[in-house]
């Protein structure tokens, strides 16, 4: 079995504290995958040589967008966690479900939750639904990336027990080195 590895980066999941409020890492992954992925959507727009003609969508259009796909991902992520991981711990205990500084978001939820939120935001403004998927699935990796950048910092999703050079032992891991799957994904 490996016994040497390379420990665990002590990061504070929290960034800073402001009294009794907590910025994550996690929480700034989110805004920054979003953010980014928005700008990034609103440059491919502006693209012509991308389009026959003119976008399917107007800027303004992905501005309100970002509202739905960011509902999406939260609300979807959070959801996803509770029904696939925990249902009957938030059936005992349903108030749980909304101390979301607790962690539990899961990464297929929030996937479904924006595929939802924008297929109801390109039904209400008559949108071709499958041109704002595209736009959107050109923009996922950036929250994904950021994502699994937090899911390191908070040492949780590591891959399996290794003895390459660079593997980490988690805290909560066991004692033995692990790939750092998270920095893989990303």
């Amino acid at each position: 079995m490996p016994s040497s590895g390379i420990p665990f980066p002590n990061i504070d999941p929290v960034l800073i504290h402001l009294g009794p409020f907590a910025i994550r890492w996690y929480a700034l992954a989110y805004i920054a995958g979003l953010v980014l992925g928005w700008r990034y959507i609103l440059k491919m727009i502006d693209t012509p040589r991308l389009w026959n003609g003119t976008a399917p969508v107007t800027k303004l259009q992905i501005d309100d967008a970002l509202l739905w796909a960011a509902l999406g991902v939260i609300l979807g992520g959070r959801i996803g966690y509770i029904l696939v991981y925990q249902p009957g711990y938030y059936i005992d205990h349903p108030l749980e479900i909304l101390s979301v500084w607790h962690g539990g978001m899961s990464f297929h939820g929030g996937a479904f939750g924006v595929v939802i939120g924008l297929a109801i935001f390109a039904r209400r403004h008559n949108i071709a639904m499958l041109s704002l998927f595209d736009l959107a699935s050109a923009a996922a990796p950036i929250g994904s990336f950021f994502g699994r950048l937090a899911n390191f910092i908070n040492g949780e999703l590591w891959g399996r027990v290794t003895d390459v050079p660079w593997a980490v032992i988690f805290p909560t891991g066991g004692p033995y080195p692990r790939h750092p799957s998270q920095i893989y994904q990303a």
